[in-house]
Formats: C-alpha cells, sequence, structure tokens
C-alpha cells in the first residue's frame, strides 16, 4: 500500500500523536498513554499497531524480548492531509468558511488572535 496515500483512522492517529511526542516506544508504553485518554485494551493497541505496521503507517524494530515502534509518516504532512479531506469534504474547499466557523464556534484569546494575524500578514507578504 502507497503509505503517501494512507490516511489514519482515528485510533491509528490516536498512537501516532502519542508516538510523534516521544518515539520509539513499545506496545506496553503506548498503551499506558492510551488507556489515560480512554478505556481500550492491551491486545487492541496490540493488534491496531499491527495493522498500522502491515500498511506502512509505523516500523518496528527488535529491542530484546520487546519490539520498539517507530512512525512512519511525518506529523505535519498527516496533518495537511487530514486538514485537506476535511476541508473539501466538510466546507467544498473554503479555508475562509472553515475559519469563520472555527472562529464562531470557539473562545479564541488575543494571544491566538495576534498569532493569526501574523500569519495572515506573512501570507499577504509571500505573495
Amino acid at each position: 500500500m502507497n503509505r503517501s496515500k494512507t490516511t489514519p483512522t482515528a485510533a491509528e492517529l490516536e498512537i501516532l500523536n502519542i508516538l510523534w511526542e516521544s518515539e520509539p516506544l513499545t506496545v506496553k508504553e503506548i498503551h499506558e498513554k492510551l488507556a489515560l485518554l480512554k478505556d481500550v485494551g492491551y491486545t487492541t493497541t496490540l493488534k491496531i499497531m499491527q495493522n498500522m505496521t502491515g500498511k506502512g503507517l509505523l516500523r518496528r524494530e527488535p529491542n530484546g524480548k520487546n519490539h520498539l515502534y517507530f512512525s512512519v509518516i511525518k506529523k505535519e504532512e498527516t496533518r495537511g492531509r487530514l486538514l485537506d479531506r476535511f476541508l473539501d469534504t466538510t466546507f467544498s474547499g473554503s479555508a475562509s468558511s472553515l475559519v469563520m466557523q472555527l472562529l464562531g464556534n470557539k473562545k479564541t484569546s488575543q494571544k491566538e488572535l495576534n498569532e493569526i494575524k501574523k500569519i495572515i500578514e506573512q501570507l499577504e507578504k509571500d505573495k
């Protein structure tokens, strides 16, 4: 399977987020962190990770009696692909509609608004 086209499921994304924070990790370490977020069994975590390895999302290396897992796909690329898909399917590709919906639904701090303004100013300079 072409990993550049593989989109992780919600459960796979939870595991990837854990790995992106502190990889490599064992199944046990990932399961312990995942169990803090939701009720999930060890064998479920293991099965998801085995599937992810088969799909090319994870790489596994022997480490004594355990295996260490590494993410194969990059955090920013994955987020970009997921956001593009979400933008296309939910907002018909309109970034302004997404931003207006987001800012209208959430309390946005002044610090966040200033950061958004800086990004917009930089985008305008780059054009």
